[in-house]
């Protein structure tokens, strides 16, 4: 496989993970306003463990070292396929969302119990 054919399969797997983390944190407080606080608990811990696989990884996706194998390119979405800004405040704008919806979350069990 040539290197540009390996970037995009890496982007293509990066961005879906991406979304499906994405789809984690917003359907947690979603879950939690339906009442169904298994599935928030689920989404919640989901996202926590990807936390942890950053953490280990010095707060960089290892995939992005699998993507900087094949391009010498540095800019913030080199490795993924997202707007270059959104790339780059990705873990400011969604660890916020996160932890606002895991508070809800909490907030919500808690009132409802």
């Amino acid at each position: 496989m040539n290197h540009e054919v390996a970037l995009t399969v890496v982007k293509v797997a990066h961005t879906a993970i991406w979304a499906f983390f994405v789809a984690c944190i917003l359907g947690a407080p979603l879950a939690a306003w339906h009442r169904n606080f298994a599935l928030a608990a689920a989404l919640i811990g989901l996202v926590a463990l990807e936390a942890l696989v950053l953490l280990f990884n010095k707060w960089s996706c290892p995939l992005t070292g699998v993507a900087a194998r094949y391009t010498e390119r540095r800019e913030e979405n080199f490795d993924i396929y997202l707007p270059r800004w959104l790339a780059k405040y990705n873990k400011s704008i969604f660890t916020s969302l996160y932890l606002l919806g895991a508070a809800y979350s909490a907030y919500a069990w808690w009132h409802h119990s």
